[in-house]
């Protein structure tokens, strides 16, 4: 029997105006999130991805990192991070000295959103909108708090407006440490008396790296993520 959860009786995507809340377990740890997610239904996404592609990996993890969603080859088998942007995440992490490091990733968004070639059956990512990215939200937050990283990183734009709001961008905020905020339980950013955010722990953002992929010099783009990825080493020694 799946776990207890805070569904209502109205579970489409229109009646829950894009919440997953509705979704997640009363109580248990990654694996009863991991359950419960993969019949989410919090947003339209469902429909289309073969499954929901949850967070994997150490439960006790120093590190997490996020990314924007699943891919193609992530929908398909059900993991994060196992095609080619997986594999150069995993090159980089281990010339960045993380490669012996136990690490939690995940995704902002859990269900792959895409649209087809115009010819042939190729599936082409989709960036999710900022409703998708908000309702996924909560299955973010669980992790985060289950996990307790010491440190977060950020792959990228999304994942980086998906913690830190609307007007986050990479180019201002790659390689630099800063404290890790937290949320309410309405969703709104915590704030300690002075007004400062709260948070657990730190957070640096990068680019993701399927970004490396696609630049034009790769070898430039993959070393300007190593060295981001080596602030994050430091952090952790």
């Amino acid at each position: 029997m799946g776990p207890t959860t805070e569904r209502s009786a109205a579970t489409s995507p229109t009646a829950q105006e894009y919440d997953a809340r509705p979704y997640l377990p009363r109580r248990g740890g990654l694996q009863a999130l991991r359950r419960a997610a993969a019949d989410c239904h919090g947003c339209p996404l469902f429909k289309d991805a073969t499954q929901t592609v949850f967070g994997s990996g150490s439960p006790t993890a120093r590190l997490l990192l996020i990314g924007e969603q699943p891919g193609d080859q992530e929908d398909r088998q059900g993991e994060p991070f196992v095609g080619p942007a997986g594999q150069l995440l995993r090159r980089a992490l281990v010339e960045a000295g993380l490669g012996d490091e136990a690490i939690y990733l995940t995704n902002a968004v859990k269900h792959f959103k895409f649209t087809m070639a115009p010819r042939g059956k190729r599936r082409i990512h989709k960036a999710p909108n900022l409703r998708e990215m908000t309702a996924c939200r909560p299955w973010l937050e669980a992790e985060l708090r289950l996990v307790s990283p010491e440190l977060t990183i950020v792959l990228g734009g999304t994942a980086g407006r998906a913690l830190l709001g609307s007007s986050f961008r990479v180019g201002e905020h790659r390689g630099i440490l800063q404290p890790m905020p937290s949320w309410d339980r309405d969703g709104s950013e915590a704030r300690s008396a002075d007004g400062s955010r709260e948070g657990g722990g730190l957070l640096l953002a990068t680019t993701h790296p399927s970004a490396v992929l696609r630049a034009d010099d790769r070898e430039a783009a993959f070393r300007g993520l190593v060295a981001d990825l080596s602030v994050a080493a430091s952090a952790l020694d």
